[in-house]
């Protein structure tokens, strides 16, 4: 039997600097995430792709975030169990929790937190006939390594944040890239819009709204999309098709575990983050809330209160003393 103050579910960024913040606060934490490595999203789906809003870092790619956060942690000396999913909870002397994975793990725990980004997830795949025998032969729904890319003419389709960043990206090392989507408003951020607009007027993207990708071409691997677009029907000659459409999030059985529910996330009281079962918590893209942004940077946010208040669960009777680590230091606390 595993022991520990807090158990935390989900080993993405959020999940990581929960560990830094329970740390300060002198509580130990357990991680388990159903991948088999830290980072979550950041790690499995897109490790080269750089994120802009993390403090301090005009530019960080997110596989360097995780190991900064991993170097964080590592004075706290958390434990991990990694390639198992949480399945089953049950409440045990009043106040504290056994969970048992989908591999017979159990894990004691004064406090849970679900930091389970947006769950399990799998890409949403266009409605093309014959895309699945194509898939990771020309057709792939992640950018894990831009290299793949290098001198390759691409096909990028979406409107959101991801297709407009990778665009942008690989605009600098594909041969040719083209942007689908089948508005002529995107759904990502403003900055991001014009850049692509002004690669398009530069040459360096192709940009076509009003369309969408109805039909691929190839056997052994992609050799062609077709694209439909509001006057004609026209086959493009490309070499890797990248469907952008966002992931189908599903909470799997954290589903059962009666907490209050809305579109697939937990609902949450800001106070503390705190669900409607005492001593479990959600926090980071899993949650749900007025206001609610899903941006790394909330969930730090959520992250750093939640602890508060885990701290007062787990001891009542202590004073909880909050020191700055700009005068104490991490290894002074």
């Amino acid at each position: 039997m595993i022991k520990t103050d807090i158990l935390i579910i989900g080993a993405g960024p959020v999940g990581l600097f929960t560990v830094f913040e329970a740390g300060l606060l002198k509580l130990n934490c357990h991680l388990i995430d159903a991948l088999p490595q830290v980072g979550g999203q950041l790690s499995e789906i897109y490790p080269k792709k750089p994120i802009y809003d993390i403090p301090g870092y005009p530019s960080i790619l997110a596989g360097d975030l995780v190991d900064r956060l991993m170097e964080q942690i590592e004075p706290f000396k958390p434990k991990f169990t990694l390639g198992e999913r949480a399945e089953s909870i049950e409440k045990i002397d009043g106040d504290r929790f056994i969970l048992t994975t989908n591999k017979g793990t159990k894990i004691d725990a004064g406090v849970i937190a679900i930091a389970g980004g947006l769950g399990s997830f799998e890409p949403r795949k266009p409605p093309i006939p014959g895309i699945e025998k194509l898939e990771d032969k020309g057709v792939n729904y992640f950018v894990r390594d831009p290299e793949l890319y290098r001198n390759k003419k691409i096909l990028i389709a979406g409107g959101g944040d991801s297709a407009l960043d990778w665009t942008i990206e690989l605009a600098e090392i594909a041969s040719q890239v083209t942007l689908v989507h089948r508005r002529t408003s995107f759904r990502g951020a403003l900055d991001s819009v014009e850049k692509v607009t002004e690669l398009a007027k530069a040459g360096k993207v192709n940009l076509v709204t009003k369309a969408q990708a109805i039909g691929i071409h190839g056997e052994e691997k992609l050799e062609g999309v077709k694209i439909k677009t509001e006057n004609e029907e026209k086959d493009l000659d490309v070499d890797y098709f990248i469907p952008l459409f966002g992931l189908s999030p599903k909470l799997g059985p954290i589903a059962d575990w009666d907490l209050n529910i809305t579109k697939n996330a937990i609902e949450v009281d800001t106070l503390d983050y705190s669900t409607n079962v005492p001593g479990i918590y959600a926090i980071g893209d899993i949650n749900t809330y007025e206001g609610k942004l899903k941006l790394i940077l909330c969930g730090f946010h959520e992250a750093t209160l939640m602890v508060q208040s885990a701290f007062k669960r787990i001891y009542p009777d202590q004073k909880l003393s909050f020191k700055y680590t700009t005068v104490t230091g991490i290894e002074g606390l």
